[in-house]
């Protein structure tokens, strides 16, 4: 049997509940939503989890798609679901757990006395960390992205090899293998050995079922390429960046782009022009690298200095 807080699962079954994570701020307690899948059959364990970024819903998504697919009994193993791990700031759509003002995938591997984040973070990490791997499901918030997956342990990191197979598995096609900042999951866990991947699904403004189909392909795709479920993974080469060159604009108005996401893009070649309201040219921006036009904010409008787009590069297939 599994449990991970109220939901308890015997071998070929299914069972639903909540995590306990603190007190909402009228003495209530509040619980992360979570679905434990016990094989029928030994196995693995699988973490995943999404929405640790309140308005990132891409990968609730994919939750409540992939749990109703699994049946325990063609099951070898246990995957388990945290659907909501942002609780506050999913309640108001924000990014941010707004009790704390704290980005949550910064918060790893919490503090079950600390802050509301670093609470939050305790209580899951304390189930993935107990996990063979992690899957985090992000997206690209409210800018325009490319569906992609993130390593984010570093490429001298002792689990690099085994991060980037895990990525490759999962198998969206685009892969950025660059070190994360402090606190992210998909960091931490490789060094509590671990192996763990950020998959970044899209960007949208509420969910893309484009971006949703990906993300329950690649959960398919990583239960049968490490025999959870019989089949082979349909793994594939994919394409990878080391790093980003991101642009802002050096003026206010409108923008307007010259590349669609996952464009090829070259060196000196016009990534982007931003006009006046009257269509007059103010500023015309080229790309400092040969690379892949990877994400783009949404809005047209800009003030100085304002983040435009992000273009992969140092790429490579694997």
């Amino acid at each position: 049997m599994t449990s991970v807080g109220s939901a308890d699962a015997s071998p070929g079954t299914v069972d639903t509940g909540r995590l306990d994570a603190g007190e909402t701020r009228d003495g209530s307690t509040f619980g992360l939503p979570v679905a434990v899948v016990e094989g029928a059959r030994d196995g693995k364990t699988l973490y995943i989890q999404a929405a640790s970024d309140g308005d990132e819903l891409n990968g609730v998504g994919v939750v409540q798609r992939v749990v109703p697919r699994l049946d325990p009994d063609e099951l070898a193993g246990t995957v388990v679901l945290v659907g909501i791990v942002n609780y506050h700031a999913f309640q108001v759509a924000e990014h941010r757990n707004p009790i704390d003002d704290t980005k949550m995938n910064r918060a790893y591997p919490g503090d079950e006395n600390g802050t509301s984040s670093e609470r939050i973070a305790a209580a899951t990490y304390d189930v993935a960390r107990d996990a063979d791997l992690v899957l985090d499901l992000h997206q690209g918030s409210t800018s325009r992205m490319i569906d992609e997956v993130r390593v984010r342990c570093g490429r001298r990191h002792r689990l690099h090899s085994e991060c980037l197979d895990l990525a490759k598995t999962f198998g969206c096609g685009y892969v950025l293998d660059q070190k994360g900042p402090d606190g992210q999951l998909a960091r931490v866990a490789p060094s509590d050995g671990t192996p763990a991947i950020d998959p970044e699904l899209g960007g949208a403004v509420g969910w893309n079922e484009g971006s949703i189909a990906t993300g329950v392909e690649g959960v398919f795709n990583v239960l049968r390429g490490y025999g959870f479920l019989d089949g082979d993974g349909a793994v594939e080469p994919q394409t990878r960046a080391k790093a980003f060159d991101q642009y802002g604009s050096p003026v206010g108005g409108l923008v307007r782009y010259e590349h669609d996401l996952g464009d090829r893009v070259s060196a000196d070649e016009t990534l982007f022009e931003v006009t006046d309201p009257f269509g007059e040219l103010k500023a015309r921006i080229t790309a400092d690298n040969d690379g892949i036009f990877w994400r783009s904010r949404r809005l047209p409008q800009v003030a100085t200095g304002e983040y435009v787009c992000s273009v992969g590069k140092n790429v490579d297939s694997y």
